[in-house]
């Protein structure tokens, strides 16, 4: 079990360092966005699976997939909350921008 608790440590902390790696080098809030929501959410995973192997207890193993189903859950919902208040608020888009298909919507 301890090479399972190490391999999926090691899954979450890669996730958790490129999700901080792409915060840094994204140009604007709309891009920050998927770095800062997909790869924090598979870091948290792996940490977390780390968590139930180490622990090998069924109450935490529960705790563990409850806490994962939110995770799945509250991410996307919550960065579509973050977005669309920063563009409602006029956040700038990046140069490299081509389109904003939201705004011929409205």
């Amino acid at each position: 079990m301890a090479w399972i608790t190490i391999i999926a440590a090691v899954f979450g902390v890669f996730f958790m360092l490129l999700a901080s790696i792409g915060i840094l080098r994204m140009p604007d809030v709309y891009l920050r966005s998927q770095t800062s929501t997909l790869a924090p959410t598979f870091g948290k995973i792996g940490v977390l699976l780390a968590l139930a192997a180490h622990f090998e207890g069924a109450d935490v193993t529960a705790k563990a997939c409850l806490v994962i189903l939110f995770l799945f859950i509250t991410a996307p919902i919550a960065a579509h909350l973050i977005l669309r208040a920063a563009y409602h608020d006029r956040a700038p888009l990046a140069d490299i921008t081509v389109r904003d298909d939201y705004k011929s919507q409205n």
